[in-house]
């Protein structure tokens, strides 16, 4: 048996790019993973592989590129990252705000993310490594300066976002 591994694809199903859960579970299974389940039909699958969360990003980029035609970025976690994620969520909860976490492909990233940013009083960020946990008032995950950095090009193939709900999920997928 192989490694647990959540896959966060960006950028499908939200605009542009439409690939159907059904369609990502075949084309990932056919790539070689075990166990491929997909959850939300928002980007989220869990799997299996013998080899680095390095090589299932390689492998699965490779493979959705092949069979779906599009220019796919993906961010692996382990099981165990993921719970921690979860875990590590800095501040609770609170009606009326949306709680995110976005993922980078390294710290530098996240770094590089909020390096320029001014504080803000509508939002919240704290940098923790290669995430960067979020809150931001409901309605509003689009226009804020955060979200506006999170919208650059050069942000594209090294970030995903994902709700802490979303995250909760996948992470029971994991248990």
């Amino acid at each position: 048996m192989g490694e647990l591994f959540a896959v966060f694809l960006r950028g499908i199903n939200v605009g542009g790019v439409r690939i159907a859960m059904k369609d990502l579970q075949q084309a990932l299974a056919a790539a070689g993973f075990a166990g491929v389940r997909t959850l939300l039909a928002s980007g989220n699958v869990v799997l299996e592989a013998d080899t680095g969360a390095g090589s299932v990003k390689e492998r699965v980029e490779s493979a959705l590129r092949e069979r779906f035609g599009y220019e796919a970025w993906v961010i692996v976690k382990t099981a165990p990252q993921v719970h921690a994620i979860v875990a590590r969520y800095p501040f609770g909860s609170s009606p009326g705000l949306h709680a995110y976490a976005v993922l980078a492909t390294e710290a530098e990233t996240v770094t590089d993310l909020v390096g320029a940013l001014e504080p803000s009083p509508t939002e919240r960020w704290q940098a923790a490594g290669d995430v960067l946990y979020w809150e931001v008032p409901k309605g509003s995950s689009l226009d804020t300066n955060l979200a506006k950095r999170l919208a650059q090009a050069k942000y594209k193939p090294l970030t995903t976002t994902r709700n802490l709900n979303t995250l909760e999920k996948v992470a029971a997928a994991l248990a």
